[in-house]
């Protein structure tokens, strides 16, 4: 297959061709990303719905986890809270976190559940709150508040509690602070009442999360601390198109997490062995 002569520039939507050294029309330099332009502009540029990668690369890796353990996810011991629970080695060997555990499981632990309720709910929110993320503030960016909002709720429960700990619940407090403000910087009265919802959603969850056992409350503390500040820093450009170091940076996260999960098999493998 040949390769494309043309792309978008990131910096200004305009086409260009893929050998200009700089846009002739907005000036960027480089707009091509050293041959990365066109795939990335792909993944979050709307031709593959990054929105639907989370919550399926969160469905896919559960069911991995099931499938390493028959014995443990078929066991019924923890009633139908831990109905389809993955063993802890499964939950280990992909990248729980916890007090002592790698660097890079604040980023895998966040794409793992504990339960088939576990994993239910958060899709649901996932699904529910990533759309109007993506809409206001780009697909890369989403991802970047994802990511960070998630790994700041771990390192926070990390250094607190220490209890191993995986899902996606502090990410979904990042998306919940990420439209709070985003509806701060436009005052309207859709965005008032969008708002409002968020906060009572998010403080009905919190409180909701003091009366159930096994809920991560410093993960969802945190995560909406990070959700919240990687929001104001990203809010100013999100009414402009995502440009390269924008781009650049969700493709890190990407990395960095997918690096995670291998470094997490490789480490931990063997125990699946034992």
């Amino acid at each position: 297959m040949s390769n494309p002569t043309s792309m978008i520039c990131p910096g200004c939507g305009t086409l260009i061709n893929t050998d200009e050294k700089r846009c002739p029309h907005c000036g960027a330099y480089n707009p091509n990303l050293w041959g990365l332009g066109p795939a990335l502009n792909r993944l979050f540029g709307g031709r593959i719905d990054v929105l639907t990668l989370i919550p399926t690369a969160c469905i896919a890796l559960y069911a991995i986890s099931l499938l390493l353990d028959l014995g443990a996810a078929l066991s019924m011991g923890g009633g139908l809270f831990g109905m389809l629970s993955p063993g802890n080695i499964p939950l280990l060997v992909l990248g729980m976190t916890h007090g002592e555990a790698p660097w890079w499981t604040v980023l895998t632990a966040t794409y793992l559940h504990g339960s088939l309720l576990h994993i239910l709910f958060n899709v649901l929110w996932i699904r529910q709150l990533g759309p109007d993320v993506g809409h206001f503030f780009g697909p890369a960016r989403y991802f970047i508040i994802y990511t960070v909002a998630g790994a700041i709720g771990f390192i926070l429960s990390n250094l607190i509690s220490g209890y191993p700990t995986v899902g996606a619940s502090g990410a979904i407090f990042g998306l919940f602070a990420a439209i709070i403000v985003y509806g701060r910087n436009h005052k309207t009265q859709m965005m008032s009442l969008m708002t409002r919802q968020m906060w009572q959603w998010a403080i009905m969850l919190f409180v909701l999360g003091f009366l159930m056992s096994g809920v991560n409350n410093w993960a969802h503390l945190g995560g909406f601390i990070g959700g919240w500040i990687t929001a104001q820093i990203l809010v100013s450009s999100s009414e402009y198109r995502e440009g390269r170091i924008t781009i650049l940076i969700a493709l890190l996260c990407l990395l960095l997490t997918v690096l995670g999960f291998v470094l997490s098999i490789l480490e931990y493998f063997p125990l699946l062995l034992s």
